[in-house]
């Protein structure tokens, strides 16, 4: 049996012409039977791909002899398997989506770098503020211990978040972070520029932060979202608190499922009892869509929808009187 691995890296570098350079780029990792998902544009690569260990070992290596990846780092995770199910090379305007109307080049403006142990220092400091830069769905599975979680569903919207709530951070020292480091590349410069005087970055991410022997994750809870099939990965070696929570009942679940009607897909805590018991639905309306995937791949009668739904009607009677 051959073992696998993922690499997760990033690197903001002037790429010429980003649509010939992905076409050639896909080419190549199917060469070499890679399977993954990796964005291409003027400001540089960002990727996640996983291959046997030979195979991921000749793309390191094929990248680190091209002078502009050669200092390139790369985040490695064993692996049991691919953990995706396609080879994708796209181009696109940002490597991360912000549409600033005044971008930001992360060479030229960006928060300071912390290594782990320096951050989980910084942590520690009571005048510290810590801001998770990711979205609300990756805070909700893991996020360091006091964190704030801005009400975010997708990265563009986190400017606009600041700007409301400058009062929660003006005037301390501001710590970001984010899955592998990329995002707060862009954002924490963005805070420089926007006149936060002192703000930190954590350099390789939570990922970086999860492998450090010295740290081994401390002061993390829960598990940090990944965009593979893996959904999640541990971070804290030392203790495990979890601190996701069920959509529909509320009690302890690190298990992502989405929403089976497919024009909602709408990422949800579920228990594998809950997902039946609900249908994979959000809501009543998700229930009972004619679309629903989670009727189709059990293949429900409607008899058997109804009496579903007559179940959870009652509950909700019941809990409504109570």
């Amino acid at each position: 049996m051959e073992n696998y691995r993922i690499l997760l890296y990033y690197n903001y570098v002037h790429i010429e012409d980003p649509e010939a350079f992905a076409a050639q780029h896909l080419q190549f990792c199917k060469d070499l039977e890679l399977k993954g998902r990796i964005l291409v544009a003027e400001e540089g690569i960002n990727g996640t791909v996983s291959g046997t260990v030979e195979h991921t070992n000749k793309y390191m290596e094929a990248m680190r002899n091209d002078p502009r990846f050669a200092d390139m780092v790369f985040k490695v995770d064993e692996h049991d398997g691919h953990a995706f199910k396609k080879m994708h090379v796209r181009p696109r305007n940002e490597l991360v989506t912000l549409r600033l109307d005044d971008d930001i080049n992360p060479h030229e403006t960006t928060g300071k770098y912390l290594e782990p142990k320096e951050f989980y220092e910084a942590l520690r400091d009571e005048d510290t503020i810590v801001l998770d830069a990711r979205n609300d769905y990756e805070y909700d599975l893991g996020h360091f211990r006091g964190a704030i979680r801005p009400d975010i569903k997708t990265f563009r919207d986190l400017p606009k978040w600041v700007e409301e709530n400058k009062h929660l951070i003006e005037g301390k020292r501001i710590l970001t972070y984010c899955t592998g480091g990329i995002r707060c590349e862009k954002f924490s410069g963005w805070l420089v520029k926007e006149g936060f005087e002192d703000v930190a970055q954590l350099h390789g991410g939570i990922v970086t932060y999860g492998k450090d022997p010295q740290v081994q994750g401390e002061l993390w809870d829960g598990k940090c979202y990944v965009f593979d099939e893996r959904i999640s990965v541990p971070v804290n070696q030392k203790e495990h608190v979890i601190v996701g929570k069920d959509y529909f009942d509320g009690e302890p679940c690190e298990r992502y499922v989405n929403c089976a009607n497919p024009e909602c897909n709408k990422q949800i805590l579920c228990s594998e009892e809950n997902e039946h018991k609900y249908m994979r639905g959000c809501t009543h309306e998700c229930r009972v869509s004619p679309r629903s995937l989670y009727v189709k791949e059990h293949d429900l009668s409607q008899e058997e929808i109804q009496r579903r739904l007559d179940i959870i009607a009652e509950e909700d009677k019941v809990k409504q009187e109570a």
